[in-house]
């Protein structure tokens, strides 16, 4: 059997892997940003287009075209999400170490040498990045703190760690979480259950400065779904405790009940105490279908071979740069 390239010892020291969306404004001066690093070993970007709707496709063969670096271009045959995205971009790196990133230059270029070398000299399999100060939006934050806390309770990921799309991860670690092949990928529930040699360190986050976030309330909403329904039975759990609690308070209510018309020459109408049961209990299977209906939903889905990501081309450019040593930022 062949070795996978992650696997080899030589080759190319960093591969930067940015999944492009709406981002026809920022990708170009991303890439000439990214140009003018000089990393250890050497280094190629991965532009994987994920059914941009705007002219990402132009700007990102622009940059193939222009870029003193190599350059993989993928562009995949819809929007399928930005992990499935990055999950394309990770099978066609070929470094030691990865880095993924986002096209809209709010996480600094510069930033990227700071974040190699902490993960190569350290020894670390993943290192992510956290912000002092974030330049998002409130709701977006507050998303994002939300989502910390249920990876927290649903993952078994150091206590406190923020998970960002600003990521190191060694090729070891790569080659382990682009094994999996299901269509609702999450990349940090994948890192979490391969290793647990992880390190964050603290880097600048930008304000945008241009268009808006591409994610609003339904993206985040899905991208919780996929964090709780492909990588826990945390909600499966849930709903067994709460059908045991409402079995508990049935009883409890029935005792009372009986214990009512024994001691009482008065005959309740009951229709109160009934329709609080009734609803109690509709609200909680419907809650408990709702779970299953999920779980159901997406095992049927895999089974049936619903893509990862469907990719239209793969163009390769740039000019090669030197990979021996070169000085970066220790």
């Amino acid at each position: 059997m062949d070795a996978s390239p992650h696997s080899l010892p030589a080759g190319i020291g960093l591969s930067i892997v940015v999944p492009v969306y709406r981002g026809a404004a920022t990708v170009g001066a991303l890439v000439d940003a990214l140009c003018a690093l000089r990393p250890d070993g050497g280094m190629e970007i991965v532009l994987v287009n994920d059914g941009s709707p705007d002219a990402s496709d132009q700007a990102c063969r622009a940059a193939l075209a222009s870029a003193t670096v190599p350059v993989i271009y993928i562009e995949h045959a819809r929007n399928f999400g930005e992990h499935n995205a990055v999950m394309t971009g990770l099978r066609a790196a070929s470094g030691r170490y990865v880095i993924t990133m986002d096209d809209d230059l709010q996480n600094p270029p510069e930033e990227v040498l700071n974040l190699y070398n902490h993960a190569r000299l350290g020894g670390w399999d993943v290192v992510y990045t956290r912000y002092a100060v974030k330049q998002h939006a409130p709701w977006r934050n507050l998303g994002s703190r939300f989502a910390n806390r249920v990876a927290d309770w649903l993952l078994d990921k150091p206590r406190g760690l923020y998970l960002s799309s600003f990521r190191c991860m060694s090729a070891m670690v790569v080659e382990a979480i682009t094994r999996y092949t299901g269509p609702y990928p999450y990349v940090d529930g994948l890192i979490m259950q391969c290793t647990q040699r992880i390190e964050s360190i603290e880097v600048r986050h930008l304000a945008r400065i241009e268009g808006r976030s591409n994610y609003n309330l339904t993206r985040l909403v899905r991208l919780w779904l996929n964090l709780a329904t492909s990588f826990s039975l945390a909600p499966l759990r849930i709903a067994i405790y709460a059908g045991g609690l409402m079995a508990l308070l049935g009883m409890i209510g029935a005792a009372a009940t009986i214990a009512e018309a024994l001691t009482s020459d008065a005959t309740p109408s009951g229709w109160a105490s009934t329709m609080t049961v009734i609803l109690l209990l509709s609200g909680v299977q419907s809650m408990i279908l709702g779970v299953l209906g999920e779980y159901v939903g997406r095992t049927f889905l895999t089974s049936n071979g619903k893509p990862q990501a469907s990719v239209r081309c793969t163009e390769r450019g740039g000019v090669m740069q030197p990979s021996g040593l070169e000085s970066g930022t220790h």
